[in-house]
């Protein structure tokens, strides 16, 4: 009897949760439709993140590989040559990723893939070229309205590229891109009051309480903590019972609860949770009244498929400005309350305020969970793991 070796699928892309959080949808969906496919997750050598998609069941192998981050700022222009330390980094991330391509090339000899997903991600450059070296198809993804730099350094060798929005928006030929949606974990649903009250228990939150659940991306952000820090002390002297989780990034959260500590009276501090990551968001911002949030498009996606009331503080300093292309898209759409930096800079309380009128006014929110729900794109994991299958 004639024994066939299962399917193998590479998947890649890392370097923050808005990228891993995906791969593992899109693994859980290739499961779904094909249970004997071998899939095997190659992420970057150090990658905080990675651990994440190791632990992960729909994972059956995981590999490492060099890879190095190119260090650019929107904006900045030709003065970040004027950063030396950068500089030397570059050079030396270079090098990683000549290490990286090689160790990928070798990879795909060795496991003959049918075909590689990249996410993108640093590590995404070397693992595709490497793809591209060892005659392997692959197919890379967007979640963001500008596509990243490490997905445009590998465009030219794509099959096809799986986009977030419409085709037509993206620099990439028209035959080529397939419009998928953002994919995200099946434990995003709409959230109705029965599933936000049973959140709210398994949390220990009161019903009756108002809950903010601010989360800066995965590796947080000390923009969003410090914005929020700024104005804690004035939203609990008009909410006095309102609950509080933040989740600020690993390198932030001690920091963060000590300045909680000096900010607060024992009591109120109580009622703040602070995280450093957390993998069930789903649970967190389902029993959220009003979110705060970054411009990430995975969160995005996320929060749009549970229909929750955002506020979108995007980051300007990440390269491409591709946050503030995501914000302006849902401004267009009337999705979210959008803060500029800017705005922010110069008007320290126009959180509190937003925060302050969506607590209060229960039908205010509800139009913004309605208007966001009618972007979401719960079905794009399905979507990707059927286009991968069809490719191979």
């Amino acid at each position: 009897m004639t024994t066939v070796a299962p399917k193998t699928v590479v998947l890649t892309g890392g370097g923050s949760g808005g990228h891993i959080m995906p791969i593992l949808a899109v693994a859980a969906a290739l499961k779904q439709h094909l249970p004997t496919v071998h899939i095997v997750y190659v992420g970057q050598r150090g990658d905080r993140f990675a651990d994440i998609a190791a632990n992960d069941s729909h994972i059956d192998t995981v590999y490492y590989v060099r890879a190095g981050k190119l260090r650019r700022f929107h904006g900045e222009g030709f003065k970040q040559l004027l950063h030396i330390s950068d500089v030397v980094k570059n050079i030396r991330d270079g090098i990683y990723v000549v290490i990286g391509i090689y160790q990928s090339w070798w990879l795909m000899k060795r496991l003959k893939p049918a075909i590689v997903f990249s996410r993108g991600g640093f590590v995404s450059v070397p693992v595709a070229t490497g793809a591209r070296l060892g005659h392997v198809p692959y197919i890379t993804h967007d979640s963001d309205l500008v596509p990243s730099l490490a997905n445009r350094l590998i465009a030219s060798g794509a099959r096809l590229h799986a986009v977030a929005f419409d085709a037509q928006m993206y620099p990439y030929p028209i035959k080529n891109t397939v419009t998928t949606g953002v994919p995200v974990s099946t434990a995003f649903q709409p959230v109705n009051d029965k599933m936000k009250n049973q959140y709210r228990r398994m949390l220990n939150i009161p019903s009756n309480s108002p809950l903010l659940f601010i989360i800066g991306g995965g590796q947080g952000s000390r923009d969003v903590n410090e914005a929020v820090a700024t104005i804690l002390p004035v939203l609990f002297k008009e909410f006095p019972n309102l609950y509080v989780v933040q989740v600020a990034g690993q390198d932030n959260k001690d920091a963060l609860i000590e300045r909680y500590h000096q900010l607060l009276p024992t009591a109120v501090a109580k009622q703040v949770m602070v995280y450093g990551f957390i993998k069930d968001v789903y649970v967190y911002s389902g029993a959220a009244d009003v979110v705060v949030t970054r411009a990430g498009a995975t969160n995005l996606a996320e929060f749009a498929i549970q229909g929750k009331a955002c506020i979108v503080l995007p980051s300007s300093f990440l390269a491409g400005g591709h946050q503030l292309k995501n914000a302006a898209y849902l401004a267009e759409k009337k999705a979210a309350i959008i803060i500029l930096p800017e705005e922010l800079k110069q008007q320290p309380n126009i959180l509190a305020d937003h925060i302050n009128e969506l607590l209060k006014n229960p039908s205010e929110r509800e139009v913004f969970e309605t208007a966001l729900a009618k972007l979401a794109q719960p079905d794009a994991a399905e979507r990707l793991a059927k286009l991968i299958l069809e490719q191979t």
